[in-house]
């Protein structure tokens, strides 16, 4: 082969080198765009996460309160769901599981908390759902129990009537629930036992139980 052919061979090489090497780098951008491997988020396993309460480390597995933010669980008493221990109903039992739109496990916007609602202005339209399992004991000696679904209503649902007694709708007029907390609609409740009013006054959006006539399916919104 002769010296200009190698050259052009060559030339062609670094093209293919210089075509290939572009390609990779608009991949890696298209996936830090989507919030991929290399979006640049720090985990729990980093070790700079921290808590909203007690700007405390959050580590992986259960921690003293029973919250596993790693596996969107919290497996303890009602009374330390804030973080905080001791307080009301210490005696029952709480059960919370939630989805990364909820809370994330991750910190992808830099400010060493785990996210909420992440690439939403809010949570309404981020598909972010949480469900409630509370477990106790009443005066005389039987168990009651709670269990209820919350979720965030997509972007085209309506509400009618004001936050904690309105009503959420589909967009083609379905109800999905009664609000709470203004961004959220409870799906589904069910009750059993005789729970103390105490608590019903407390926690309960409404008393009895309640099936969505939208549908109780989580993931769905």
């Amino acid at each position: 082969m002769g010296s200009f052919s190698r050259l052009r061979m060559l030339a062609l090489v670094a093209i293919v080198a210089i075509m290939a090497f572009v390609a990779f780098s608009l991949d890696a951008d298209d996936v830090r765009a989507k919030g991929g491997k290399n979006a640049g988020c720090v985990t729990i396993q980093d070790g700079t996460i921290v808590d909203t309460v007690n700007d405390e480390t959050i580590t992986v597995g259960f921690d003293e309160y029973g919250y596993n933010y790693q596996a969107h669980l919290f497996n303890g008493v009602y009374s330390d769901y804030d973080r905080v221990h001791g307080g009301l109903f210490s005696d029952v039992n709480l059960q919370m599981k939630w989805n990364d739109a909820w809370l994330s496990n991750k910190d992808c916007d830099g400010d060493h908390k785990l996210d909420r609602h992440y690439g939403s202005a809010t949570y309404i339209g981020s598909g972010a759902w949480l469900t409630n399992h509370d477990v106790g004991v009443s005066e005389d000696g039987s168990r009651w129990t709670y269990f209820v679904k919350i979720v965030a209503p997509p972007l085209d649902a309506y509400r009618i009537g004001p936050a904690y007694t309105g009503i959420w709708y589909t967009a083609d007029g379905v109800e999905m629930g009664t609000d709470i907390w203004g961004q959220f609609a409870v799906i589904e409740q069910i009750v059993t036992g005789d729970i103390p009013q105490e608590f019903v006054d407390y926690d309960l959006p409404f008393p009895g139980n309640y099936g969505s006539p939208a549908g109780p399916g989580l993931g769905r919104w």
